[in-house]
């Protein structure tokens, strides 16, 4: 196992010119926790971006993405993936210069060959585990949330230097920094998404209440059972483990848990999630993700239409 660090030193990072591409979920907080921690920074926005009223309103000038990338000998590249090749081969690309770093918190474009930097450049990544809200009130608060490193290409000899004093920089060493990989940290985060977080889960989550109600029971009793609970066990697993969660709930649920689980997850269902991890292994899934952004998200849209119609049925 990667040994975890806690301690970072902040110098490197303050000695830089952080330039903040975007300022939504993620770039917020990176650059208010910049900000706070004594970093240069400046915001990077496109003319008539929503977000401008929002970094005005923090105490940030807001300036364009080129001007901002000139000025920086760091670019912090944390506008939504599909958008990062676009961004950086029109407003970013001819602003690096030797010595100069980029730095991503998701490793998609880079990995994908969506951002390709000349040789001379620092290419890091910090990812934090969490959303940029979360990072945001617990630094505020003195704590942090764990993140993941890693260094694509080290041209300066000190980038590993460098990403731990930016993970310092945002909070996140107070929680914990593990060593990646831009792969790894890709493939588990696109894998984790869509096989558990926000695909496997809802999906069970709506295959359960759907069951209770086509069975005849009251749609608020399902809600109680299947979607108001869930949250009460995930607190548990997050703060002791699933045995600790276990240790928490009645043996009636205990037994019931056990006895249910290699039934609901089978062999069918860890043979789909090997396939789903195939498709993101492959590139086969960001190729489709990035066609579909090419087609003004025509597959989202209608998958979007299908989902609503579904959840306007129960």
């Amino acid at each position: 196992m990667s040994d975890v660090i806690y301690q970072a030193s902040l110098e490197p990072i303050r000695g830089r010119r952080v330039g903040i591409i975007g300022y939504g979920n993620q770039a917020h907080a990176h650059a208010l926790n910049l900000r706070d921690s004594g970093v240069p920074v400046r915001v990077g926005l496109r003319e008539g971006s929503p977000s401008a009223g929002r970094a005005k309103a923090d105490g940030f000038a807001v300036e364009s993405i080129p001007a901002v990338s000139a000025w920086s000998d760091m670019v912090c590249l944390l506008t939504p993936d599909h958008t990062h090749g676009v961004l950086y081969q029109s407003d970013i690309q001819e602003s690096l210069t030797d010595g100069d770093a980029l730095l991503v918190a998701h490793g998609f474009s880079v990995l994908y060959g969506q951002v390709s930097t000349p040789p001379t450049v620092d290419v890091v990544l910090v990812a934090p585990v969490g959303p940029g809200a979360m990072l945001r009130r617990l630094f505020q608060q003195g704590h942090g949330i764990p993140a993941s490193f890693a260094v694509h290409q080290d041209a300066s000899g000190r980038a590993d230097e460098l990403a731990l004093s930016y993970a310092a920089g945002i909070g996140c060493t107070r929680a914990g920094v593990l060593r990646s990989s831009f792969r790894e940290e890709t493939e588990t985060d696109l894998f984790g998404e869509q096989a558990v977080l926000c695909g496997g889960l809802t999906g069970l989550i709506e295959a359960g209440f759907q069951t209770l109600v086509a069975a005849g029971y009251q749609p608020e009793i399902a809600y109680f059972e299947c979607v108001h609970q869930v949250k009460l066990i995930v607190d548990l697993v997050y703060e002791f483990g699933i045995q600790g969660m276990y240790d928490r709930i009645s043996e009636t649920a205990e037994f019931g848990a056990y006895r249910a689980a290699p039934r609901i997850i089978d062999s069918q269902v860890e043979k789909t999630m090997r396939e789903l991890l195939g498709d993101i292994q492959s590139g086969r899934f960001a190729r489709d993700w990035i066609t579909d952004w090419s087609h003004q998200f025509a597959e989202l849209h209608e998958l979007r239409r299908q989902a609503n119609e579904e959840i306007a049925s129960l």
